[in-house]
């Protein structure tokens, strides 16, 4: 029996997750195995999560295909960025059709006194269908100082889909949904990461009104706690705005905070402030700062960073469908 093209590929998939992570625990005691996953858990799982994910977009090209012929009017005529930095609210439109988008920053924090961070990361992001965009946000480089010394480690690392529901009319503002799960990549050690898979969820509203441009989100985080018994629960809540000061200059601000997750870590506000500059229309840098608007936000915050939009995956289906007579007919937005 043949089976269909995606289901061959499982058993490729899982021999290759098995060699990426082979150590021997198959034939270890199981002392040894609670020994080796202590150390080894978050690279295994942070690879599983990339090779599953690799393989399932290579096994999947038939139902891809499916996809992309039943999209209609979503092709740009041309690639322009859609950055969700600098601001910690996301837009809720999503990345054009077929686009692989990648934004990626540099950030000094310090959120206490005597505490200072420094990290490098980015956010990953694929139009996979009109509506529907994948996103993969990394810390590559995570270093803290503080009294007890410098710790270093890679930053966790957050995967999930933003499915934009309505589109921005006159009176009515995009609207989109956004899940995101965390894969506790990052080490415990030094506070850096608390080794607990998180969950967030995100209502998202766009909206264009006197020549400025309004982000809305509010976030439902759902937080591992260290007994594993549950999870603790609060609320983010971002309004950010943008306005152009001159030709493809731009000023943005954002005030947002976070509601008590529990005894140890309360509730703060903050603001940010940062110029954006559109070099061309597939790559905008930005830069600027933060500072906290409560005793328990950070202390002070300054970034750079950029997005770029890398390639349109899906050209030859947009040609191929556009040369066809027999076709329908495609509405270039």
């Amino acid at each position: 029996m043949k089976y269909p093209q995606s289901l061959q590929a499982i058993p490729t998939a899982f021999a290759i997750i098995w060699i990426m992570s082979k150590d021997g625990t198959l034939m270890r005691t199981p002392r040894e195995k609670r020994y080796t996953a202590s150390l080894n858990w978050r690279g295994n799982l942070l690879r599983f999560a990339v090779v599953t994910l690799t393989a399932c977009l290579a096994a999947s090209q038939s139902a891809v295909g499916q996809w992309m012929g039943k999209q209609t009017g979503c092709y740009a005529n041309s690639i322009a960025a859609n950055p969700n930095r600098p601001t910690v609210a996301n837009p809720a439109d999503i990345t054009q059709y077929g686009v692989l988008e990648l934004e990626y920053g540099w950030d000094q924090v310090w959120p206490e006194r005597s505490v200072q961070q420094t990290s490098s990361g980015g956010l990953l992001k694929f139009g996979m269908l009109c509506d529907v965009e994948l996103r993969w946000s990394t810390t590559s480089f995570l270093s803290q100082t503080d009294v007890s010394g410098t710790h270093r480690s890679f930053g966790d690392n957050w995967l999930g889909p933003q499915i934009r529901v309505y589109r921005q009319t006159k009176r009515v503002p995009t609207l989109a949904f956004g899940y995101a799960i965390k894969i506790p990549s990052a080490s415990t050690e030094g506070d850096l990461g608390s080794g607990h898979v998180d969950h967030a969820f995100t209502l998202l509203a766009s909206k264009d009104i006197a020549q400025f441009h309004l982000d809305f989100n509010v976030t439902q985080f759902l937080i591992g706690r260290t007994d594993k018994s549950s999870f603790d629960k609060n609320q983010q809540l971002n309004l950010a705005f943008s306005h152009v000061i001159r030709g493809r200059l731009q000023f943005t601000g954002e005030f947002y905070g976070d509601t008590r997750l529990n005894q140890t870590t309360p509730g703060f506000a903050s603001s940010l402030w940062a110029l954006t500059y559109t070099v061309v229309p597939r790559l905008v840098i930005d830069g600027g700062f933060e500072a906290g608007l409560s005793s328990n936000g950070p202390h002070r915050h300054a970034f750079v960073g950029a997005t770029f939009s890398i390639a349109n995956l899906y050209p030859g289906w947009r040609q191929k469908r556009s040369s066809n007579p027999a076709g329908p007919i495609i509405k270039i937005d």
